[in-house]
């Protein structure tokens, strides 16, 4: 099973968090299939003075999703990530790590439950996940090949020159 995750942060190193938060991926979940650049965006939904960074990235699974799901709530609580967003209140974070949509042989896996829903139901309205999704979905139609984090910066209405 592949699995697309958004991952985020707006608190600390934050493309240090992003790769910590890949490498754990890739040794907890599978194997890392492709990384989007990364996006940086406002806080959506809250205010803060504390711009995020986003990625797209994309792992080989042998796990359900609701098993990825647990994994990646262990690895934000371990990067340090204390509160979950509830009822769309949102919070400045260390590290978030949201499940965008999984796929069994190309065939996109439906989940509906109360602490799964997939694909993710808000993912198209937002830019800072649906640019790099493009992204890293072209690239595993390439290349297959993870980027360097640290090499791209991008904003969610252009490229920037870091």
């Amino acid at each position: 099973m592949t699995i697309f995750f958004s991952i985020g942060t707006n608190l600390g190193e934050r493309e240090e968090n992003l790769r910590t938060a890949v490498q754990l991926l890739h040794e907890r979940v599978g194997e890392c299939l492709a990384c989007s650049s990364v996006y940086r965006s406002a806080p959506q939904g809250f205010v803060s003075d504390n711009e995020f960074a986003n990625i797209v990235a994309v792992c080989e699974t042998d796990h359900s999703p609701e098993e990825v799901l647990l994994i990646t709530q262990q690895i934000e609580r371990e990067m340090g990530r204390t509160q979950k967003s509830v009822n769309g209140i949102y919070h400045d974070r260390v590290i978030d790590i949201d499940l965008l949509k999984a796929t069994h042989h190309s065939s996109l896996i439906v989940r509906n439950s109360k602490t799964l829903t997939l694909p993710h139901p808000r993912m198209q309205e937002r830019d800072f996940v649906m640019i790099p999704l493009r992204e890293v979905e072209e690239i595993i139609t390439t290349t297959g090949a993870c980027t360097d984090l640290q090499s791209e910066g991008r904003s969610t209405a252009q490229r920037s020159t870091n």
